[in-house]
């Protein structure tokens, strides 16, 4: 049985989908007015893994990611563009798209954008008002309140009262209270905005997941993830603003992956240690990336640095050197066996991903005895074993060379290294065997492997 850690009762518990066999599940996505950053890659890798591994333990699993595409960040870079926010959110969005394939993240099953469910939010914006738990008020936006939703703060374990004594004494005139939040902007003169009953003007951030995640999902839905920075406000504001429309339980099961550090410190534009994952994959080959992302619990803190992505990418091509030169079998072929029975264990206790990493290791070490003792058969059944789990965690998919060749730019080109390995081989015929060392040597120092075997020379990148 999967047992989950739910952030909102603080504890693992027991999975049970509220229709058997079936998961929905909402996950926040992208606010898209900049190229995703590490933080993001953390989040679409964490819950690409839930998903799959959902699916492979037999859950037919709806997954729905969301974007947003209307922001006051998306329009002030707009305007600092001096284009269509449109053109900018569609640039963003397919960037998005490029980044997530590199990195394997399977496609989710609905991406619904903030802009095409804004009947959806007036709608919702409307049952709010007429029950009396929002308001709209003088100045044309409209207000959750939130005192009138006992059960605030029951996610991130925060006090109305206390959040009322630390809010700041120049609040919005027009709101109630200190801690009630807009759900719907009221629009400048000229601003980008939709037709309402309270005037022109756009949805509140809040509001548009709650709208998006119960016309996709359903009014009470099994699992709502997302990063940490969303647990306080976002997610909370969600919980009272869902329950107060629909009257049920908005989410059974919360969860949050954990945040991404560089270097010890919190990642931050403002401290300069900030990476897209656009400008990461420059340098490292995207499955390293993913293997370094996944390597983690799903809620633990992710410490990046050049080191750690460096062990990361040793890590996995220890995995591939075990499958180098040995075709796995048909998987259908091999029963299952203890590497998978330990999987699944692991993986079942809150997606225990680093606990699953150590499994591959141990199947990569049969793989070397077996071949060491010329038990060959054997060995291509633990290879099939341990590509199948790989793709649970969407690892290990490649042929080894291809991976061993991978180049992320500013490297020699396989054309060019496959020249050098002609030139030495042509050295070696003529017995010119210093040349020929000159030439290893060389391709040493950029980082060329070469292997020697009665088939020939292959080559990997080290």
């Amino acid at each position: 049985m999967i047992r989950i850690y739910n952030t909102l009762t603080q504890q693992k518990e027991t999975f049970t989908p509220i229709e058997p066999g079936k998961v929905r599940m909402y996950v926040c996505g992208m606010t898209v007015y900049d190229f995703c950053h590490l933080g993001h890659a953390r989040v679409l890798v964490a819950f690409d893994v839930v998903t799959r591994y959902l699916r492979n333990r037999g859950y037919d699993v709806t997954y729905v990611r969301n974007i947003t595409d209307i922001d006051d960040k998306i329009l002030r870079r707009a305007e600092e563009n001096a284009e269509p926010y449109t053109e900018l959110t569609g640039r963003m969005i397919a960037a998005m798209h490029e980044d997530e394939s590199r990195l394997g993240v399977l496609t989710p099953d609905a991406e619904p954008c903030a802009t095409d469910y804004i009947d959806e939010i007036i709608a919702m914006i409307n049952t709010l008002i007429e029950s009396g738990h929002a308001y709209a008020a003088d100045n044309g936006d409209v207000y959750f309140a939130v005192e009138s939703f006992e059960g605030y703060g029951k996610l991130s374990k925060k006090k109305l009262e206390d959040l009322l004594a630390g809010a700041r004494v120049d609040v919005e005139a027009a709101k109630r209270c200190p801690a009630d939040f807009a759900l719907w902007k009221a629009a400048d003169e000229g601003e980008v905005s939709w037709s309402s009953p309270w005037g022109n003007g756009r949805p509140g951030w809040h509001i548009e997941c709650s709208a998006m995640s119960t016309r996709c999902l359903g009014d009470t839905f099994d699992i709502h993830g997302g990063g940490p920075d969303l647990l306080f406000p976002h997610h909370e504001n969600e919980i009272a603003q869902s329950e107060c429309a629909t009257g049920h339980t908005f989410v059974n099961t919360w969860m949050h992956a954990g945040a991404i550090r560089v270097n010890k410190e919190k990642m931050s534009k403002s401290l300069g240690n900030f990476f897209t994952i656009r400008e990461i994959l420059e340098t490292y080959p995207p499955e390293v990336v993913r293997f370094f992302l996944v390597s983690s619990h799903y809620r633990s803190q992710v410490d990046y640095s050049e080191d750690n992505l460096a062990e990361a990418g040793r890590s996995l091509a220890r995995l591939y050197h075990a499958l180098r030169g040995v075709a796995p079998a048909n998987s259908d072929d091999v029963p299952e066996t203890e590497h998978d029975r330990r999987f699944v264990e692991l993986m079942d206790d809150d997606f225990n991903c680093a606990g699953a990493i150590s499994v591959l290791h141990a199947a990569a070490n049969d793989i070397n005895q077996h071949r060491r003792e010329g038990r060959e058969d054997d060995a291509r059944n633990v290879a099939a074993v341990m590509v199948r789990l790989g793709g649970v965690l969407g690892l290990l998919q490649q042929d080894p060379d291809v991976f061993f060749q991978a180049d992320t730019g500013g490297q020699l080109s396989a054309e060019d290294i496959e020249a050098q390995i002609q030139a030495r081989a042509d050295a070696r015929k003529a017995k010119d065997f210093a040349g020929a060392d000159r030439i290893r040597d060389e391709l040493a120092r950029q980082g060329i492997v070469l292997d020697d075997s009665r088939e020939g020379t292959s080559w990997r990148r080290s």
